[in-house]
């Protein structure tokens, strides 16, 4: 409707009313049964939506629709939409944590103040993120010849199918990954604190503080993250309530979702080294004596 021009817009209005219309000046009555539904967008890059206000008058109802209210309408909707392959289906296991991380990203690009909202963030942001997700795995399982289940280390890659769906409100050189990275850390902190108290995890942290380090990465195979888990059995217990089954893919997927969440609560320092992520404790502050003098001020 909105791209008609505003004489055919014009044209419907004898049709929509009187039920009639006419042919070089002969009125022609119609006997009809008319339901009549047109859509248009808030705003776009041709007309902006534009249908004329006396056609508008004549329709019964207008209905303003909108995004997914709640992150479980978003998850069935990605769900219903996504492009399927069988022999992906058959080796990539997607956790729902994994899935609600994927659509709390989207939710929050929708309340970011960075981000166009009049321009908007569409449920196929989650769509084309949950794609790339799960192509990343797919990758991994060829390469490794083993199951996989998408991981917080593959979730860089989204940023190739998020930037190119939003339009940021400020243009500077480099913006986009800033508020991106921003947007997948808000995500997963959200998802973890939904699932988990950082309370719980007392135990498992002192492992850290006596020196455990933990490393994870996209390319690294499954039993590496089982063996991890081995020298902090605290942990695993832990790990193990979103990865019920034990499988070694989804234990991988389930430690790596573990200890960002602590990350970002600040439980565990992080370090980058050569493309791979580190998780180690915190240093403890050390106490100083009773009878140790004061530091002047």
């Amino acid at each position: 409707m909105p791209d008609l021009s505003e004489r055919i817009q014009v044209g419907l209005f004898n049709l929509m009313e009187e039920r009639d219309v006419q042919v070089k000046g002969y009125r022609i009555l119609l006997a009809l049964d008319l339901l009549f539904v047109a859509s248009a967008n808030p705003e776009d890059y041709t007309n902006r939506g534009r249908i004329i206000t006396p056609l508008k008058d004549r329709f019964g109802a207008q209905i303003r629709t909108h995004y997914p209210l709640s992150i479980e309408d978003e998850v069935r909707i990605v769900e219903q939409e996504r492009a399927t392959f069988p022999d992906v289906d058959k080796c990539v296991t997607v956790p729902g944590y994994m899935k609600e991380v994927i659509a709390e990203l989207t939710a929050l690009a929708r309340r970011s103040g960075d981000i166009n909202q009049r321009s908007g963030v569409s449920v196929r942001v989650s769509i084309a993120n949950h794609e790339t997700m799960v192509g990343v795995a797919f990758k991994r399982s060829v390469r490794l010849n083993e199951a996989a289940s998408p991981r917080i280390s593959d979730l860089h890659t989204l940023a190739a199918s998020t930037t190119g769906k939003i339009e940021l409100e400020a243009i500077e050189e480099g913006r986009e990954g800033k508020v991106f990275g921003d947007l997948v850390r808000k995500a997963i902190h959200n998802v973890f604190g939904r699932r988990y108290d950082p309370r719980e995890f007392e135990q498992a942290l002192a492992r850290f503080s006596e020196g455990l380090v933990v490393e994870v990465g996209s390319e690294l195979p499954s039993s590496r993250y089982v063996d991890s888990l081995k020298k902090a059995p605290e942990l695993a217990s832990i790990v193990r309530r979103v990865a019920p089954d034990g499988a070694p893919h989804e234990v991988a997927s389930a430690l790596e979702f573990v200890l960002e969440g602590l990350h970002l609560s600040r439980k565990l320092n992080r370090d980058r080294v050569a493309g791979r992520l580190r998780y180690r404790g915190q240093p403890q502050p050390q106490a100083q004596p009773p009878d140790a003098p004061k530091q002047p001020r």
